[in-house]
């Protein structure tokens, strides 16, 4: 029996299996990968991971879905299933408390917080070999956007500094019950290996990149202001009047960098 997709949950069931194949193929998951599906809903996208990799962990905040997706998992493989929000796991303890080194994440993510998990994400990719996620497209165009792009963001900037991101196909609202509003696309993200990490502080980073584009029509001598005055921004060989969507994530790198030495 199908269930009946919750609106507080923003619940959009998966059910083509042409695009449930392509997203098995491309992660190509192998028997001992340690896989972690977000939001397994009911299962479409789970059994398949499931039968290939012999064990997965679901992380499912929804109750009332749990155990429709533990009677179909039956005889399938061993199916763990986490009752909780993903914003609340953490990612790393999970590798950690199962002795592997790395998960292998997917998930059709509910689009209404799907940045969020991805910061999320990010902030354990030391954790992570890779995650293959369904999104809203516009969501995966921003994520992707390369500088000068009129969807460039923060969103691209800190999941550009810590993943390769690759947009691998499109996914058309009919391919869900119900069908969506938007057009949605699948993406692989791959955390990028600790010599390609840089090496400013973090909060600097934040700080620099959310300043930034918080206020994206005015220059970076006007936009921060409140953290790099313009010769700061000239030492970190940075144009004080371009603007935040012109600059390259290393160029924020950078900004941070100089916003560290400031003097308090």
């Amino acid at each position: 029996m199908n269930a009946r997709p919750k609106k507080s949950f923003g619940q959009h069931f998966l059910h083509d299996r042409r695009y449930i194949d392509r997203i098995v193929a491309a992660m190509a998951p192998r028997p001992g990968d340690f896989v972690v599906e977000i939001g397994p809903g009911e299962g479409a996208l789970t059994l398949p991971l499931l039968a290939a990799a012999g064990s997965l962990t679901a992380i499912e905040l929804d109750t009332d879905l749990i155990p429709g997706l533990q009677a179909r998992a039956a005889g399938v493989g061993e199916l763990h299933i986490i009752h909780a929000d993903v914003l609340k796991v953490d990612l790393g303890a999970l590798a950690h408390s199962h002795g592997v080194p790395r998960l292998r994440l997917a998930g059709n993510l509910p689009y209404y917080i799907s940045s969020p998990i991805l910061f999320h994400c990010v902030e354990h990719a030391a954790a992570i070999q890779d995650m293959h996620f369904m999104l809203q497209k516009e969501v995966v165009e921003r994520m992707a956007a390369a500088p000068g792009s009129k969807v460039y963001g923060r969103l691209s900037v800190m999941l550009q500094l810590a993943c390769r991101v690759e947009p691998l196909f499109d996914v058309p609202p009919e391919a869900f019950r119900p069908p969506p509003k938007v057009d949605s696309a699948v993406v692989r993200l791959v955390p990028l290996p600790a010599h390609e990490l840089h090496d400013a502080p973090p909060e600097q980073v934040h700080a620099v990149v959310k300043a930034a584009f918080g206020q994206r029509r005015k220059t970076l001598a006007n936009a921060l202001r409140q953290v790099l005055d313009a010769d700061a921004i000239r030492r970190a060989d940075v144009d004080p009047k371009a603007r935040a969507e012109t600059l390259a994530p290393a160029d924020f790198v950078r900004l941070a960098k100089a916003c560290r030495n400031l003097p308090p």
